[in-house]
């Protein structure tokens, strides 16, 4: 089965293509250009508005659509609006030349007096989400504006420890973060690593990712977008007949509930409902990233019986029904083994995988059997969704498995420990091999492969506290950040001048997060956290292994995960000053870089609206 399409070969899934980067640097200024030496990258990427169209599956048509993009070497001409996948090393000097070609924009020069009203819609600038390097100078600096007709350099320095995973990039420019990211300004960020784990080190998870026999694990890099584009008729914003143009070009249309309303589908990698090609019983790496502005993704494979319908102009409104009808098959178990790029100490194994905005999960799947299957985005409770409405099931893709190992659904979790304990005999270290072995036998750990050792009670230096805030009593609305949580609550909204907080090298910082009105992911720049305890209401843990939440899945099992985003559970229903919150407990250590970089909601349309606070790291003054 295959989802009715104007040009079938445009939806094979792919992988995004590579950006290429430059066989000759653009010569620094400097009285001698160095010469090009290892270990050194350097990639164009062009910012344009590009003329195209994506597949509608209610009308079984394309939709012309005409939406700012990224444009760098071997971009897809069928599929624009996904960017080229960067791909760099540990250790590595990354530099992006960055070219924005987009019109003029007044806004961007003399912005408006409030500064967290959306403007500036063609200014820009490039976020490393996940990166663990500089957040000053020409690195990963999200406080300048790269606006029209300028071109700018980045250079990005990774440590020779820099953890390898699944990261990636996006326009960061306060005010334009929103619409630019959901036009389709999104792209993986892949760090590959090569370390072999040791007596005395850690390696990089990629080294157990083979096949017994040493070649490469087959590998799915799926960039998850949201792309909210509209027409002109204000009454129906969301109907696009072949004479109209769909855009992104305003914020109206953000908002709860406007994704279910606009009919539009996830896209994967630019492609609407793409079919994947696998084999049976093969192990399969997918990195997941969630890159879209607002709404959740609930990840989940069955498989659709063999006399399933074939899909006929499919509307949103209709694909819980196609699901329910035809994807009838027992949910197929997989194992995630890294959240945001950062690897875990065990395997997951789950049959549901939550991913909110900027979320990364990197996922170990096998399809156990002939046939077809359905990749579903399945309902969410309330709670747990950025709607704040319980959301239908909708359909991804589709998984065309053909001939190969065959097993039982219920043995993936035994097949995967076999093939993986191969795998480390194989290509393991002597010194190491047993440990891993045994690690695999203890119900699939991975110790040897974890970038970061755990932060211990004992080492905090610090306490933060965070409430994230919407005042609905103002009008408009204020979207704001608190430094308490307790009786000093003192929320604000955004401001570029003013330092929120104030943190000093090598400390380290126990965070307490809550939300006071509805539900917000939590991304911090630069440092990654690590989850000490996730409380209810009650004061129960659930983010305990055999934890429950209700009917929530996504706490569950997140207890010592690494990660740089997270959702924080506002109350139900919400209200604007709670008595029971969810509260989460995390640890960060502040190493290496010092500057000044951001914390916010990573609902970018909350962001852009000033839901963000500046961070500035400083060195220690000495005087202790």
């Amino acid at each position: 089965m295959q989802p009715a399409q104007a040009e079938p070969a445009e939806r094979n899934f792919q992988n995004p293509p590579l950006l290429e980067f430059r066989e000759e640097a653009i010569a620094p200024l400097t009285l001698q250009a160095a010469p090009t030496t290892g270990g050194s990258k350097e990639f164009d990427l062009n910012i344009q508005y590009t003329n195209s169209k994506l597949y509608n599956p209610a009308t079984e048509t394309y939709d012309k659509v005409r939406l700012r993009s990224y444009v760098g070497t071997d971009t897809d001409p069928n599929q624009p609006y996904v960017a080229p996948v960067i791909e760099v090393e540990p250790g590595d000097t990354v530099r992006v030349n960055l070219n924005n070609q987009l019109p003029t924009d007044a806004s961007c020069t003399k912005p408006p007096k409030d500064i967290n009203n959306p403007h500036c819609f063609n200014g820009t600038n490039l976020h490393t989400h996940g990166l663990w390097i500089s957040p000053t100078g020409n690195s990963d600096n999200v406080l300048l504006s790269i606006n029209p007709d300028v071109k700018f350099q980045y250079e990005y320095n990774l440590p020779p420890d820099h953890p390898a995973g699944t990261f990636w990039y996006h326009p960061h420019r306060h005010g334009s973060t929103a619409l630019q990211v959901s036009s389709g300004m999104a792209g993986a960020l892949i760090v590959r690593g090569d370390r072999l784990p040791s007596v005395t080190a850690n390696g990089d998870i990629d080294t157990l990712l083979k096949r017994p026999n040493g070649t490469e694990m087959p590998e799915r890099i799926l960039v998850l977008q949201q792309i909210q584009y509209y027409c002109s008729d204000p009454s129906n914003p969301w109907n696009c007949p072949p004479d109209d143009t769909g855009v992104i070009e305003s914020y109206n249309n953000f908002g709860p509930g406007s994704w279910a309303q606009s009919g539009r589908y996830t896209s994967i990698n630019g492609s609407i409902l793409p079919t994947f090609s696998a084999k049976a019983g093969e192990i399969e790496r997918w990195r997941l990233i969630h890159a879209g502005v607002r709404d959740t993704i609930s990840l989940e494979f069955r498989k659709l019986k063999d006399d399933a319908s074939l899909i006929n102009a499919l509307s949103v409104a209709e694909a819980d029904r196609y699901i329910g009808e035809n994807c009838t098959g027992d949910p197929i178990p997989y194992h995630v083994i890294a959240d945001d790029g950062l690897t875990r100490a065990q395997a997951w194994e789950t049959k549901l995988t939550t991913l909110q905005p900027g979320y990364r999960n990197d996922a170990l799947v096998v399809f156990p059997e002939l046939g077809q299957y359905c990749v579903i985005d399945t309902a969410a409770p309330a709670p747990g969704n950025v709607s704040r409405e319980a959301t239908s099931r909708q359909l991804l893709g589709t998984v065309a498995v053909q001939t190969g190992e065959e097993i039982t659904p219920d043995s993936i979790h035994e097949y995967l420990t076999k093939q993986l304990i191969l795998a480390a005999r194989h290509n393991m270290p002597t010194s190491v091999k047993q440990k891993v072995v045994n690690d695999l036998n203890n119900d699939l750990k991975l110790t040897k492969f974890i970038p970061h050792l755990d932060i211990d009670s004992t080492e905090v230096t610090g306490k933060q506290e965070l409430a994230f805030n919407i005042d609905v009593t103002s009008n408009p609305a204020k979207f704001e950040v608190s430094n308490s949580i307790g009786t000093g609550y003192d929320p604000l909204p955004y401001d570029p001048k003013r330092i929120d907080r104030n943190l000093t090298l090598s400390g380290v910082d126990e965070w307490i997060l809550e939300s006071r009105f509805v539900s917000h992911p939590f991304h911090i720049h630069v440092n990654p956290f690590q989850i000490v305890k996730i409380l209810d209401p009650n004061g129960k843990d659930v983010s305990l292994p055999e934890a429950t939440d209700g009917n929530d899945p996504q706490y569950v099992g997140l207890k010592g995960v690494w990660k740089d985003t997270l959702w924080i559970k506002g109350p139900t229903p919400p209200t604007q000053y709670p008595d029971g919150v969810y509260t989460i407990v995390a640890r960060t250590r502040y190493q290496r870089y010092i500057g000044e970089f951001v914390l916010h909601c990573h609902i970018l349309d909350h962001e852009d609206q000033g839901m963000m606070q500046n961070i500035d790291i400083v060195l220690p003054d000495g005087l202790a």
